[in-house]
């Protein structure tokens, strides 16, 4: 039977000057609010709330900490705070504006602009049911990352790392802009110090070093992340994850598939971002953005007809193992 998760906070709370108004989402670290300031402004707010270390009554403000777990649950609280007092020095349109943290309820609350719009992750569900060839046109997809990476170049300079990036913390504002959200600095806290069982990381957008205690991680980590992106954008859903790439590679057979669908350059470009040897990635965001931006450089190649025919085997092959897994799972969701 699994635990239940800590309730959250109900709409007419007070918080920090701040009215809750509902909740937006909640995931296994925290929980997001729709809430309103003193001024009548609309804010997200994310309280830090992880599920495996906390239990709330509906209605309690208060987390309750079990006494073995307090040690724990004060070093993500610390990384969680650190992290809010670093992005509030970070001002640009493709990072999450945070405006407020402070302390409250023995816990800790981060103050964000509202964003009205929606993931990368819901684009690529609607733009993959519509069976086009192409998920996203290659200029989209171009134009798309060069905004999320000027801003992810802006979080590594202030020595800082996502370590969650995946198209559900990829959002779309109604205004067409694309901002990074949802760090992950506590989460990659906890687990790297909780022994917990199952790897906190979401399958195939994280690098394998993150499944490793002891492994140096970097501007490196976030790029292979990226690259993870760029191709759920191109097949439609994500790659493998890094410990199963390790034993059985499919991420090439993959990419062979969008070969004349998509150029050769973008193609290496993932290849490259999700090399599973950190130092065969790109070392620095500014490498990337020289590369994706060579669109001068565009060259696509011309399949034979035998090797359009396996592709078709391929995709054959696939798509009848995937509506077994849907039959089976009916759930299954792009992560």
């Amino acid at each position: 039977m699994s635990k239940v998760k800590p309730s959250p906070l109900p709409p007419d709370t007070l918080i920090g000057g701040y009215r809750v108004v509902r909740r937006v989402a909640a995931g296994g670290f925290g929980v997001v609010y729709l809430a309103i300031g003193s001024d009548g402004m609309q804010v997200a707010i994310k309280e830090y709330l992880p599920a495996s270390l906390v239990t709330r009554s509906p209605g309690s403000l208060q987390p309750q900490v079990a006494p073995e777990k307090l040690s724990l649950y004060r070093l993500g609280l610390k990384s969680f705070f650190e992290e809010g007092r670093s992005l509030a020095q970070i001002s640009h349109p493709s990072v999450v504006s945070v405006m407020n943290f402070f302390r409250e309820n023995e816990t800790v609350y981060m103050v964000m602009n509202y964003l009205e719009g929606a993931s990368l992750q819901e684009f690529i569900v609607i733009a993959r049911d519509l069976k086009n060839s192409k998920v996203f046109r290659e200029s989209t997809i171009r134009s798309l990352f060069d905004e999320i990476l000027r801003g992810l170049r802006i979080v590594h300079q202030h020595k800082m790392l996502h370590l969650d990036i995946k198209p559900a913390n990829i959002f779309i504002s109604d205004d067409d802009k694309a901002v990074l959200i949802d760090f992950g600095a506590a989460r990659e806290v906890l687990s790297k110090e909780g022994n917990f069982i199952r790897p906190m990381y979401t399958p195939g957008f994280a690098a394998p070093e993150m499944y490793k205690r002891d492994s140096s991680m970097g501007p490196w980590t976030d790029i292979y992340a990226i690259g993870a992106c760029i191709y759920a954008c191109m097949l439609g859903f994500p790659p493998s994850d890094a410990p199963q790439r390790v034993t059985t590679d499919r991420v090439p057979v993959a990419l062979k598939r969008v070969q004349g669908v998509y150029s050769d350059n973008l193609i290496e470009v993932v290849e490259w971002c999700m090399s599973l040897n950190p130092l065969e990635r790109p070392q620095s965001v500014f490498a990337l953005q020289k590369q994706l931006n060579r669109h001068g450089e565009r060259r696509y190649t011309r399949l034979s007809v035998g090797d359009k025919v396996r592709m078709q085997l391929d995709t054959i092959v696939s798509d009848t193992k995937k509506t077994v897994l849907k039959t089976s799972n009916p759930g299954t969701k792009l992560k």
